[in-house]
């Protein structure tokens, strides 16, 4: 008797579709922080003419650096989410689904060490 291989079901295929949309609504998180990011040294000066006050900003530049680097990543999980998607696709067309995590622990450990530059950064220029 031939084994027949199980297809994945419409709920499956659902399910891997929203998880496409959330991984878009994460990198869309992602890339508007970066943009908040790049542009919270223009938001101060600003802030400081509106006030009257002259606050010295640093001219370092690590924030536009920062926010870049946040926006291409944000980038990058579109991408690397919708290659995780259509291969989760293919797997449950063909009835064998092997999990992945390896986006979430990038993205995490990414996430993790911006969020520590950030602390110095802000830690620094106090």
């Amino acid at each position: 008797m031939a084994e027949t291989k199980q297809k994945g079901s419409a709920s499956d295929h659902l399910a891997n579709e929203r998880t496409l949309l959330a991984w878009t609504r994460t990198s869309i998180g992602i890339m508007a922080f970066g943009f908040v990011v790049v542009k919270f040294s223009l938001f101060v000066k600003q802030l400081s003419l509106a006030l009257g006050k002259e606050y010295i900003i640093p001219s370092r530049g690590y924030s536009a650096i920062a926010g870049i680097l946040l926006v291409a990543v944000g980038a990058s999980t579109t991408v690397f989410s919708y290659i995780r998607y259509k291969r989760t696709e293919q797997q449950l067309t063909e009835g064998v689904y092997h999990h992945s995590s390896l986006l979430i622990t990038l993205l995490t450990a990414f996430i993790f060490l911006v969020s520590m530059l950030l602390i110095v950064y802000l830690v620094e220029s106090a």
